[in-house]
């Protein structure tokens, strides 16, 4: 049986890490042609891809705690230093790389979609009447007000 060390799951994460990324490529360019669909069933593959990254970064951080290193990124680099893991630097540097590179498309396609929750919202206040502006008409076909008169009662 093979142990698990810091190392074990580095190239899975890296690969998940790139697909997931890819998936964020594609999710830019069905929200630059708003095709609401597909953007839908690429969240569900997201989401998947997600939690097996976070899987492994549990794994990943508890083989560190069980080699006496800080269950975190900075235990990862504290362990690389003296890890006898020929691949393990390069793919850790990898992996950072390409996490850097799905949090900046992650804040563009962010970007993409409130810039699409703006423009729906503004179609939705174009066809509701305005609250209170006087435009409304009662029963004389005078313009009323939606304001309440308030009544002070002395005494």
């Amino acid at each position: 049986m093979q142990s698990v060390t810091p190392f074990s799951s580095l190239r899975d994460e890296q690969q998940l890490m790139t697909t997931l990324l890819a998936l964020m490529k594609e999710e830019q360019r069905h929200l630059v042609a708003a095709d609401i669909d597909a953007i839908t069933e690429l969240t569900a593959r997201k989401t998947a891809l997600v939690g097996q990254l976070s899987q492994l970064a549990v794994q990943r951080h508890q083989a560190l705690a069980a080699a006496g290193f800080t269950a975190a990124e900075a235990g990862m680099e504290d362990w690389l230093v003296g890890a006898n893991e020929a691949e393990a630097a390069s793919l850790w540097k990898a992996l950072l790389e390409t996490t850097r590179e799905a949090k900046e498309q992650n804040r563009l396609n962010s970007l993409l979609v409130n810039k699409h929750m703006v423009h729906t919202q503004g179609a939705l206040n174009a066809m509701r009447p305005p609250a209170q502006s006087g435009n409304f008409y009662g029963p004389s076909g005078q313009p009323t007000t939606n304001t309440a008169s308030r009544r002070v009662v002395i005494g």
